[in-house]
């Protein structure tokens, strides 16, 4: 079962039942099979979804990091993402610049832990890129380590697609931040044709996803500190 736990998850639920059946013939990994949308009742206010299980154990950066075959095995799952022939209503690609004033707060909020002045100046590369001109395309969303099942050592299956959407690419080069490293991170890179401008959009989208999470999270929560840490840490040096 999925239960949202804010207000910006209410209507995944309902979204992964509509579009996640009809991805799933176009993919080379296997995706989430929602079966049912719940109704709000005892106490819990939004709709939720259930799915059917799936095997595997969550992908590792220590197993998968300097895999080149990971590193396309994941691009060649964009890539049919991205090319998927489905049509179907989703929220609108909200643009980098948008979140600039939340983002600097967040990144002024973490100068005890981190470079603040080279965060910050990954993010205005990120927003002074040129955007996405071409035809928007599907984006999972949150693409990242997390997001990762295994089996037998091999990446097996994506889950949670509640940021399915269309629009810029750049949204899923977060994987090359949270979980790939070296020529890994390069051959990703290469295999889907990022450009300068598309992979600085996607730093700035990975160093949202680590600053928004570390800053939430990091205190209460070890496995998410080591984690955006390392994810930070990528965003820099890459």
């Amino acid at each position: 079962m999925r239960l949202p736990r804010h207000t910006g998850a209410i209507g995944q639920a309902a979204k992964e039942l509509r579009l996640l059946p009809r991805l799933a013939p176009h993919l080379p990994l296997a995706i989430p099979e929602p079966v049912a949308v719940g109704e709000p009742g005892f106490g819990y206010p939004w709709a939720w979804g259930v799915s059917r299980w799936m095997d595997g154990t969550a992908a590792r950066y220590e197993d998968l990091g300097e895999s080149v075959d990971t590193a396309l095995r994941l691009a060649e799952f964009l890539t049919a993402l991205q090319s998927a022939d489905l049509t179907g209503a989703v929220e609108p690609d909200d643009p980098l610049a948008g979140l600039d004033g939340e983002v600097r707060a967040a990144i002024a909020g973490l100068a005890d832990a981190f470079d603040a002045k080279a965060l910050l100046a990954v993010w205005e590369e990120a927003v002074a890129a040129p955007g996405w001109d071409r035809p928007p395309v599907w984006y999972h969303g949150d693409f990242h380590t997390g997001n990762l099942l295994t089996t037998d050592g091999t990446v097996s299956a994506v889950i949670d697609f509640g940021g399915l959407g269309r629009g810029d690419p750049a949204r899923d080069l977060m994987m090359a931040f949270t979980l790939l490293d070296g020529k890994a991170r390069d051959a990703f890179r290469e295999a889907l044709g990022a450009d300068d401008a598309t992979w600085a959009r996607g730093r700035g989208r990975s160093l949202i996803g680590g600053v928004f999470a570390y800053r939430a999270y990091a205190a209460t929560n070890p496995w998410v500190k080591a984690q955006t840490t390392r994810q930070l840490t990528a965003v820099l040096s890459a």
